[in-house]
């Protein structure tokens, strides 16, 4: 039969524990019909259930002292796994404070749901999240134990937990990690970013009034400028909104923000064929990296954590996004500055466009309708292979620069 599942995020002063309980072995313990008719079970029985809990659940410290228990939400989901199929079960989300001077991270775990009746059943007790050694919980749960009755001494013996002592470096690190992790994957925030730079080395053809096209390379220094604050302009804009969203000061739904990141990315895409806003990239980098940012921000505000953890989680995940995003750049950026002093950039450029632009509109349909295509499915096999798409590109610069170079005296050679 199913197990229930204990799992446990790790603050500085108190442990949340979710419980995932099925609710056929449940309803053996508890003595009420909650699996036979499981619709409106927390509005019927919500505060039976919770006092239930409340009896079975009993934290206390190594010295003995009680731990405070304070219920929080019910629900029912159904849920399913490979031995047992698909069932039901009762989520419910507790706090676990321990007594003033009492250690957060050493306490004996007394839970005994369902456990105190159905005799074979197990409670399997992991850690979720533990941001002070590093543990998020977008990484798989470290279990710590298994509460079971013990059949030689017929009784249910405690479960004593010691986690290691964590550290405010250790919470950093894993969050730049998961910074670098986070735009290493993010396909579309470097493809809107990459996108966006494909026509910075060069010049607009036509006057102010009347724009005709990219013309020739601009020079080292103004490519580099350009560059430089294109990519400073799209780190403070989703500096800005990856702070005040994890914060939750501004929130707006995953969906709209996924939308309208693939947008940007089809804007970009035309501005590389045709300009649409010469000499103001730096602008619309800054305003697309305030909708980026808000995605960015999504990732923080899901691990729940408290105010200090988050001030430093906030520094550290930006951190490992610019540390990623600034060497994927210094990849890609030489190779893109050597192309666009030959003939062939033209080509680079339009088909990168190209490319992007279709990208851009496979995800929009998919963010919308939630149905994934084969497009966006050929785009991330793609982005698995960057390293041998960027030293295709660093090939074709070389090779084509050179020819380049050699052409005007092997002309002269001739004469």
């Amino acid at each position: 039969m199913p197990n229930s599942v204990v799992l446990l995020t790790v603050h500085a002063d108190r442990i949340d524990a979710d419980l995932q309980i099925p609710l056929n072995e449940l309803q053996a313990a508890f003595g009420h019909a909650v699996n036979d008719s499981s619709a409106g079970l927390v509005a019927r029985l919500g505060p039976q259930l919770t006092a239930y809990l409340l009896r079975h659940i009993h934290p206390r410290s190594a010295s003995g002292r009680n731990w405070a228990v304070l219920a929080g939400t019910l629900a029912v989901h159904e849920t399913q796994n490979a031995v047992n199929g698909t069932y039901r079960e009762l989520t419910a989300q507790l706090q676990l404070v321990p007594p003033t001077g009492e250690a957060v991270r050493h306490f004996v775990f007394q839970y005994d749901v369902v456990l105190h009746q159905v005799m074979t059943h197990k409670i399997l007790v992991s850690v979720r999240q533990d941001w002070a050694r590093g543990q998020l919980a977008e990484q798989q749960p470290t279990q710590v134990g298994v509460i079971e009755l013990d059949i030689v001494n017929n009784r249910i013996a405690p479960l004593t937990i010691n986690l290691e002592q964590g550290s405010v470096w250790r919470g950093f690190r894993a969050m730049v990690e998961l910074g670098m992790r986070h735009i290493s994957e993010g396909t579309d925030h470097l493809l809107f970013l990459l996108v966006l730079l494909l026509p910075a080395p060069l010049l607009v053809k036509g006057s102010r009034a009347q724009r005709s096209g990219w013309g020739r390379f601009g020079g080292m220094r103004y490519s580099l400028k350009r560059l430089l604050l294109i990519i400073t302009a799209f780190t403070i804009g989703h500096s800005i909104t990856l702070l005040v969203g994890a914060m939750g000061w501004v929130r707006l739904p995953a969906q709209p923000v996924e939308i309208l990141i693939a947008l940007s990315i089809l804007v970009s895409a035309v501005h590389a064929l045709r300009p649409l806003f010469p000499g103001r990239e730096a602008w619309v980098a800054a305003g697309f990296g305030l909708v980026h940012g808000l995605a960015f921000a999504g990732t923080l505000a899901n691990l729940r954590l408290d105010a200090a953890p988050m001030a430093l989680s906030i520094l550290g995940f930006n951190l490992g996004i610019e540390l990623m995003q600034v060497g994927i750049i210094a990849l890609v950026i030489p190779w893109l500055i050597l192309l666009s002093q030959t003939t062939v950039y033209p080509v680079v450029r339009i088909t990168g466009a190209f490319v992007a632009g279709v990208a851009a509109l496979a995800w929009v349909f998919e963010r919308v309708s939630g149905q994934t295509n084969g497009i966006t499915t050929l785009v991330a096999q793609l982005a698995n292979r960057a390293p041998w798409l960027l030293a295709t590109l660093a090939i074709i610069a070389v090779a084509t620069w050179f020819r380049g170079r050699l052409r005007p005296s092997a002309t002269m050679d001739d004469e």
